[in-house]
């Protein structure tokens, strides 16, 4: 029988408010103890408008761009440029080196909330790589009062289209007031859930909008075991519960940052830097506005 999970702690976002590039910040995975949320380093949740993120390098890192609402004007180094619209994600790996935007289109409005994946040592210098993962493009789930849309992963025997070089597993959950949802995930995965509307309960923790429940790995669970998570959205709503949740096991490895990079060793943030202004990343683009 597969092990139900408990939750280890429920943390309210940081209220960061607006900054040179966005209308509006909230950090709802901070950076300040990145072992404590391995292989989840930053989840950021932005409002923007003009002038939005201009072109900036990555490296030693994946990052998962999910467009709440609004549209997502994108543009990258390896010559990818796009719209994204509300539902839909991309999925960048940094790897070696890759230098993009992230810009409302014409400068109108996008909700957008992305998150930074650890890699191991031995991946984090890979080949770049771009994905759409269209939301009319995601298989889906349906149990009794509930849609899980399936991003990355395997959930009951149904696979994601995203492709990875560390396992994660990637659902939106969308619940009917008083549904209940027991979602199975790896047993040695670390697990959180970001609740973008409503309310709902996680493992029997209520947790609210603006909140994210942490299920820590089960102790001593085989490799290959199962758990299940429960979730449970509010009776008394009138309104659907959605929720993000995403599952991943720990790397298990040292972490430095430093600004957009992440690497193992603060020598390795340095070469980044040094990398990145003789041009080893490659021209900044010249794309124009779409």
């Amino acid at each position: 029988m597969p092990a139900f999970r408990s939750v280890a702690r429920v943390e309210d976002g940081l209220h960061a408010g607006p900054d040179a590039q966005v209308d509006d910040k909230r950090l709802l995975i901070m950076p300040t103890d990145p072992a404590r949320t391995d292989p989840f380093l930053v989840l950021a949740e932005d409002w923007l408008s003009s002038p939005g993120f201009e072109w900036h390098p990555h490296r030693g890192l994946e990052t998962v761009t999910f467009v709440v609402d609004g549209v997502l004007e994108h543009g990258d180094s390896l010559g990818n440029a796009g719209v994204l619209e509300a539902g839909d994600i991309q999925w960048m790996t940094a790897g070696r080196g890759i230098i993009h935007r992230e810009l409302a289109y014409r400068n109108e409005r996008a909700h957008t909330l992305q998150l930074w994946l650890n890699l191991p040592a031995a991946a984090r210098m890979t080949d770049t790589r771009y994905q759409d993962v269209l939301a009319a493009a995601r298989p889906r789930l349906t149990r009794p009062g509930a849609v899980i849309d399936v991003v990355s992963g395997t959930v009951d025997g149904v696979t994601g289209p995203a492709l990875n070089h560390w396992p994660v597993q990637g659902v939106l959950v969308t619940l009917d007031p008083g549904a209940e949802l027991e979602l199975p995930m790896p047993a040695a995965d670390r697990a959180f859930v970001a609740v973008l509307d409503d309310a709902a309960s996680v493992a029997g923790r209520p947790v609210r909008a603006g909140q994210v429940a942490w299920s820590d790995p089960v102790a001593d669970a085989e490799p290959d075991a199962s758990s299940v998570l429960p979730l449970h959205a509010a009776a008394e709503s009138d309104r659907q519960a959605r929720l993000m949740v995403y599952s991943g096991r720990p790397v298990g490895e040292p972490i430095v940052f430093g600004g957009p990079f992440v690497m193992n060793r603060a020598e390795e943030i340095e070469q980044a830097y040094r990398d990145f202004r003789t041009g080893e990343f490659g021209p900044v683009p010249r794309l124009a506005r779409l």
